[in-house]
């Protein structure tokens, strides 16, 4: 792309990453770099710090101006800015082109790219994929995308014949189809409900979702979990072949053991991938014996005075948190299940998390938000319905931050007790984003008295 001397406006810098790698490839090809974002510089701090070094980049902060997308060349939007803003539309009635950085990402990446997509599970099978590739090729085996690493920051560093494992949200789907582009190797990890307070509704979110597929060609492949159907039913259209994956029966119990039950499709689908790609199972074998997860994802952060921590910020959907409360509740045995829980909605359906935290959780520390009140009134209406007199009340307590959140989950506990922040919620408003509340339960944690009065 020839962007000498172009005004080019990078719209919504953000915090996980993709933002200062499409404003830092930019400004390495010469433009003129804009930045708007709605956030402050005091909340885009870690970006911004990010940047330091291109001094010739242009701010516009905690608004939007509508003179920027008047006098630019070519607007950049964040995959979190849907297309139908009205500022966007406006560029593009005037002949803007509205581009994105995992679009300029397919075009010009010289490597076979490898994506993956789905509900949960999806940075675990992308991570495992590119830890098996790495096994068998070396510096030649790549990865980025949602998994908060800048496709376009890890651009310069692909050769022809390199494999690319992505990441990709429904958000950036959304994005490459107007492209017209599908990953020569598609994944598709579970599917559950999710981010329908950005899609307009659940068929929306599904159709992102296919163009993982979508344009893929016949002799391409699309690997779905076998056990899996209603992704098999998505993936009935697709135009390549179907590749179904199964976890062969020597990685069942380490995946159990490491990882849970659950992680199952997102090791059977890591699995496939790599034997297609010749990458010997002994390897695999090794590197899943040794993994116990990523940051944020059912982590055991630590044990003070006999009581573990479990940081599993990543949950941000209700069934997220409810695998992890099956998970931890097991576990925990006779000793007390202790969940942080909730935050933002994103209009989805908290009444089976209710259920399982009526079932299972013996304290229950609630963080403030729409989802938080959601999750009560479900909480309650199961109450109303139900005619058993022996339901599980858990001790309830509401905490303002964090800090106190975990404060209160400490009084509670006992040695041998779990404590696990799951939250089954969106993270904004009261942190910066999903990260930020794992980091901050990680820091609370640390402030706590090294001895507790039993």
């Amino acid at each position: 792309m020839d962007l000498k001397g172009k005004q080019v406006l990078v719209m919504g810098l953000g915090l996980h990453g993709g933002g200062a790698g499409a404003v830092e490839f930019l400004a390495r090809r010469g433009a003129q770099v804009t930045v708007t974002d709605l956030r402050t510089r005091k909340e885009l701090a870690p970006s911004l710090a990010a940047l330091a070094a291109y001094r010739g980049v242009r701010y516009v902060l905690g608004r939007h101006r509508e003179a920027a997308f008047r006098a630019t060349d070519m607007v950049l939007k964040n995959p979190g800015v849907r297309r139908d803003h009205p500022l966007l539309i406006g560029a593009a009635r005037r002949g803007i082109p509205i581009v994105s950085d995992v679009g300029i990402f397919f075009r010009l990446c010289p490597g076979r790219i490898i994506g993956i997509t789905g509900t949960r599970g999806k940075s675990t099978t992308t991570w495992l994929i590119w830890k098996f590739l790495r096994a068998k090729y070396g510096k030649r085996a790549h990865y980025g995308g949602n998994i908060r690493r800048s496709v376009l920051s890890i651009l310069p560093q692909i050769k022809k014949g390199d494999l690319v494992v992505l990441e990709l949200s429904s958000f950036q789907l959304a994005d490459l189809a107007y492209e017209r582009m599908s990953p020569a190797v598609a994944v598709l990890t579970p599917l559950m409900t999710d981010h329908l307070n950005w899609h307009r509704n659940m068929r929306e979110y599904l159709d992102a979702k296919r163009a993982i597929f979508r344009f893929q060609r016949p002799d391409e492949d699309l690997f779905v979990y076998r056990q899996d159907r209603a992704v098999l039913r998505l993936a009935a259209a697709a135009p390549s072949r179907i590749r179904t994956a199964s976890l062969p029966g020597a990685f069942k119990k380490i995946v159990d053991e490491n990882l849970g039950r659950h992680y199952r499709p997102s090791a059977a689908l890591a699995v496939a991938v790599a034997l297609r790609l010749s990458v010997p199972r002994s390897a695999m074998q090794k590197i899943l014996h040794d993994f116990r997860g990523l940051p944020g994802r059912e982590e055991e952060i630590g044990v003070r005075h006999g009581i573990h921590f479990i940081n599993d910020t990543t949950a941000t959907i209700p069934d997220a948190a409810i695998a992890a409360i099956t998970r931890f509740r097991r576990r925990a045995g006779k000793q007390q299940f202790i969940l942080i829980a909730g935050g933002q909605d994103k209009k989805l359906d908290f009444s089976g998390m209710a259920a399982v935290i009526r079932q299972w959780v013996d304290v229950l520390v609630l963080l403030p938000g729409t989802g938080t009140e959601k999750l009560k009134r479900a909480w309650k209406y199961r109450d109303r319905m139900s005619k058993s007199r022996e339901l599980r009340r858990p001790i309830l307590y509401h905490a303002s931050t964090m800090q106190e959140a975990v404060r209160m989950a400490w009084k509670e506990a006992r040695e041998g007790d779990h404590i696990v922040l799951s939250p089954g919620a969106a993270s904004f408003g009261l942190f910066l984003n999903e990260f930020d509340r794992g980091d901050q339960f990680a820091a609370a944690v640390l402030t706590l008295r090294k001895h507790k009065t039993q």
